[in-house]
């Protein structure tokens, strides 16, 4: 069972009027206790959010410099690509 919803057993009558009387504080109790729990769920989720960010600030230099990697091998690519004029004989394996 909860913590929230326990109720710790009273022995005597006069106890369960202090219970009634504690019911309020129980209440203040509960909902500090919910505020908290909500509030630590935030900054949890605000730390999160800023390792997501920072990730997705990463992934997108390492996109951005192979971008330009591509862009100085296409540079350095002779024109014309494979269309180029070759010797069959240069493609053979030396041992041949």
């Amino acid at each position: 069972m909860p913590a929230r919803f326990r109720t710790h057993g009273l022995a005597s009558v006069g106890a369960s009027a202090s219970l009634r009387s504690n019911s309020g504080m129980q209440e203040i109790s509960f909902t500090e206790q919910r505020l908290n729990d909500l509030e630590i769920k935030a900054s949890y989720t605000e730390d999160l959010l800023d390792q997501l960010n920072l990730t997705i600030y990463r992934q997108q230099q390492q996109i951005d410099d192979l971008a330009r990697e591509l862009v100085r091998l296409r540079q350095q690519a002779p024109e014309g690509g494979a269309a180029a004029a070759r010797n069959p004989r240069d493609e053979l394996p030396p041992h041949y």
